[in-house]
């Protein structure tokens, strides 16, 4: 049994034809996941939460949390991908770009044994999808987030309201070619 802690918020009504995204925000100690489904452009959320993995364990034993708890949330809402955040590098911090590398991996394992596509997005085209912003700060991630799906209030932690953008950034630059 994976580390996972699911928060439920409320959201905009669904429609009949839905396309379901799992947004993913990974990280070595906590994954931040977010499910909507998008219909007629309006946002439903349907869960979000985070995957966290035990800070004293092995990678082996951190990386098969990570990987368990991706896979009870692709069985149980069945995507129709999962929009990934695109591996980067700061040159100051190659270790967590290496790290970070590990927990995308398992994640793409994941999807890959559930037969669900993975689209990766740059961190900072998901901002500038956003807020229209590259470079914009959390606290504005959290409150486009927030709007977009019409919550009561903003999402966290932050892990969460990042993989909830990444999700709604891959809807739009997957149904948007103007935007890629």
């Amino acid at each position: 049994m994976s580390s996972r802690a699911a928060v439920k918020l409320g959201g905009a009504a669904a429609s009949q034809t839905p396309v379901t995204i799992l947004g993913i925000d990974p990280g070595l100690n906590t994954t931040g996941y977010g499910v909507i489904r998008v219909s007629r452009g309006q946002f439903q959320l349907i869960e979000a939460g985070i995957v966290r993995s035990k800070a004293k364990a092995s990678i082996e034993e951190r990386l098969l949390e990570i990987h368990t708890g991706v896979t009870e949330v692709l069985q149980q809402h069945r995507p129709d991908f999962l929009a990934l955040e695109q591996l980067f590098s700061h040159y100051s911090r190659p270790k967590t770009a290496i790290l970070m590398g590990h927990a995308r991996g398992v994640i793409c394992l994941a999807a890959g044994t559930a037969g669900i596509p993975v689209k990766s997005f740059e961190p900072t085209k998901v901002k500038k999808v956003m807020t229209g912003n590259g470079h914009a700060p959390k606290h504005q991630i959290q409150l486009a987030v927030k709007l977009q799906l019409n919550l009561s209030e903003v999402p966290e932690p932050a892990d969460v309201a990042d993989a909830l953008a990444i999700a709604v950034c891959g809807f739009h630059l997957s149904h948007n070619p103007l935007l890629a």
